[in-house]
């Protein structure tokens, strides 16, 4: 009787022993794991390690460059920190152009989930401060975000001073509970409360959209491309139909394919189809863009002609229109068409000089019938920020400059701004 109370307590000695020797097994390798991964995670997302491992080594690779400056050496460039795999997926293909500060970044979600294509995306990052932040959120964004590591190119832009790094431990505590792509754009939606377009919260800074807009077309390749703002979104199928549209290709004359655009209530969910905007544009809730700021920026587009055109059938050319000025159309275009003008900043005559050159260069304007853009909001006075005059009184000296440059460009054009 001792004999087996005493080989039963030995056993259960042993049995102890061996549950302290697997505990510490345990927890000796996940401090190994924990050591190993420290300076390699900076996100506790639910994604594997090794997956998030492959985004941070690129990312690290593209901040290790340095970047590039622009041709005025005021802006440093770090191309491809989010790489999208849509190169060679589809030929040809339309790839949406599109730029941002970090105030707008989380239109990105609905856009891409609208467009369901290549776009690529210019970042503006101004002050140190604001890059550090940017850089974090990309990193999130490439390892949670599918849709976005999948279609979406994303380039940054900060002042020629500034120096992207990759995101430090002490910024580990504010991303910790970053565990899914919802969870990004969450805070990319509070890092956007309160901020204005164009006011910026680094002293003396310019938002460089045209800079911008040209950073994000050199991933264009030889693509056709869509450029608008951030916080647009077009009609559903659009890039599918448009790839559809017969004798795109085959245009001898230099022409644009212009995507009529509108702007609605903050309320009201984005229509998708030209029948729901139109029941929209009955009641009020949605009219043509800048209706109300600039309504001649806009009018060549001729809305109550696209507006009375029969609903329904393939996407095709309606009409054609003159360009005159100010008009500043969105449109799908080649990719050999002009760059944009990096001299212009902040607001005003960034697209219209783009546009104006078109004109000269001998485009022709098509508009499309079916397809359409819709930004996020009525355009008002009282939502710009207080430079916005001055600054728009300033872009109007640079483009009577820009004008006088046109006709040593295009000394053979008969055409006019």
């Amino acid at each position: 009787m001792h004999c087996s109370c005493f080989q039963a307590l030995v056993a259960a000695l042993a049995l102890v022993a061996g549950l302290q020797l697997l505990y510490l097994a345990l927890l000796s390798g996940l401090h190994g794991q924990e050591q190993r991964s420290r300076y390699a995670e900076l996100f506790q997302g639910r994604r594997a390690p090794a997956a998030r491992d492959v985004h941070k080594e690129r990312l690290k690779q593209v901040l290790a460059s340095g970047g590039t400056l622009d041709t005025s050496g005021q802006y440093r460039v770090y191309r491809d920190m989010v790489r999208g795999s849509w190169e060679g997926e589809r030929s040809p293909d339309v790839v949406l152009v599109t730029h941002t500060s970090l105030g707008n970044l989380h239109h990105a979600q609905r856009l891409a989930e609208r467009w369901r294509g290549p776009m690529s995306v210019a970042l503006f990052a101004p002050g140190a401060a604001e890059v550090r932040l940017a850089t974090a959120l990309v990193y999130a964004l490439a390892a949670l975000c599918a849709p976005v590591r999948q279609l979406v190119r994303l380039h940054l832009v900060c002042h020629a001073d500034q120096a992207a790094s990759f995101p430090e431990l002490q910024d580990r505590g504010e991303f910790a509970r970053l565990q899914a792509c919802g969870d990004v754009f969450a805070k990319l939606a509070r890092v956007a409360a309160g901020r204005r377009n164009y006011a910026l919260d680094a002293a003396n800074a310019s938002y460089p959209n045209n800079l911008l807009r040209n950073v994000a077309r050199g991933a264009v390749g030889g693509q056709w491309m869509l450029a608008v703002d951030m916080d647009m979104v077009p009609s559903e199928g659009l890039r599918e139909d448009f790839l559809a549209l017969p004798g795109t290709a085959a245009e001898e004359t230099p022409g644009v394919f212009v995507v009529p655009a509108f702007e609605i209530r903050h309320t009201r969910r984005i229509p998708g189809t030209k029948t729901e905007l139109l029941q929209l544009y009955q009641v009020g809730e949605i009219r043509p863009f800048y209706e109300e700021l600039c309504p001649r920026c806009q009018a060549p587009t001729n809305y109550s002609h696209w507006l009375n055109l029969p609903v329904g059938g393939p996407l095709r050319v309606a009409y054609e229109v003159e360009w005159r000025d100010p008009w500043e159309p969105f449109y799908i275009g080649a990719s050999s068409v002009p760059p944009y003008d990096e001299r212009f900043k902040q607001y005003g005559f960034n697209r219209i000089s783009q546009a104006c050159e078109l004109h000269v260069a001998g485009y022709r304007f098509s508009v499309l019938s079916n397809a359409f853009l819709v930004h996020k909001g009525f355009k008002v006075a009282s939502e710009f920020h207080a430079q916005k005059d001055a600054e728009n009184q300033r872009n109007k000296l640079l483009f009577r400059q820009f004008k006088q440059e046109l006709k040593t460009r295009y000394p053979s054009s008969p055409r006019r701004c």
